[in-house]
């Protein structure tokens, strides 16, 4: 797959991006023994020669990790406002991963965290429809009724929501335990779509994405893929 030159360079760990492209515009980059200086120039790495002042570059093996979310955890690799977030569980790693899509702050669960940006893009592009699937407890007894206007979609301000498999697991304690799977990627969209039927969202946590079921792993934890698991992977995204 095709990336910039400045992502190539990051995902080797020549430097960070925004180093990497000081690095591209002072001319010190070659490709195939010729000097690149343009940013917007992509290249597939596995294709290419490319080195830094003269040094090959040697890209780091593909890395494939499930990782539980816990809570009060921003899915981005660094913050501003000095929160935890997934760059505080996986320092210690031998490659630089990312985290494949977000979980908001207050949403906890499954994530894979990975240096493959082609099996990354494939997960995220709406077109594949890989499934999420979501454990959600909302205050009150939800109605069938309710359940049933998140199966056939609710409409929300950034238009209607596809259908939605929701099964219900337990009335408890006031409480209503429901499971739902959706492919879409919209933003907070569970807790938008929960808020749209009245019952707004207490506790939510991704147990599923795609074929891969978040179970016997603790919270901040993580573990690698299995080759079943990651062949499946890339099968439900269809590459």
């Amino acid at each position: 797959m095709e990336e910039r030159l400045q992502k190539i360079l990051a995902a080797a760990g020549v430097a960070s991006r925004r180093e990497a492209e000081k690095i591209i515009t002072a001319g010190r980059v070659r490709v195939n023994g010729k000097v690149v200086t343009e940013l917007g120039c992509k290249f597939d790495a596995d294709k290419v020669r490319i080195s830094v002042d003269g040094k090959p570059i040697v890209q780091e093996a593909k890395a494939y990790y499930m990782f539980y979310k816990p809570r009060g955890v921003v899915t981005t690799m660094s913050d501003p406002q000095n929160r935890r977030s997934i760059a505080d569980f996986v320092q210690n790693l031998p490659e630089r991963v990312f985290p494949v899509g977000r979980l908001d702050f207050n949403t906890e669960g499954l994530l894979l965290l990975t240096n493959d940006g082609a099996l990354a893009q494939a997960l995220m592009h709406p077109s594949h429809e890989v499934n999420k699937t979501y454990l959600v407890k909302v205050p009150g007894i939800v109605p069938q009724e309710k359940l049933d206007q998140l199966r056939l979609g609710v409409k929300l301000e950034d238009g209607p929501t596809a259908p939605a498999v929701v099964n219900l697991r337990d009335y408890e304690r006031g409480f209503t335990l429901f499971d739902i799977t959706i492919h879409e990627g919209r933003n907070r969209q569970i807790r938008r779509m929960c808020d749209a039927i009245g019952f707004p969202v207490r506790d939510l946590k991704r147990i599923k994405l795609g074929p891969l079921q978040l179970s016997n792993l603790g919270r901040g934890k993580f573990r690698s893929l299995s080759e079943q698991e990651l062949s499946q992977l890339r099968k439900a995204a269809k590459l």
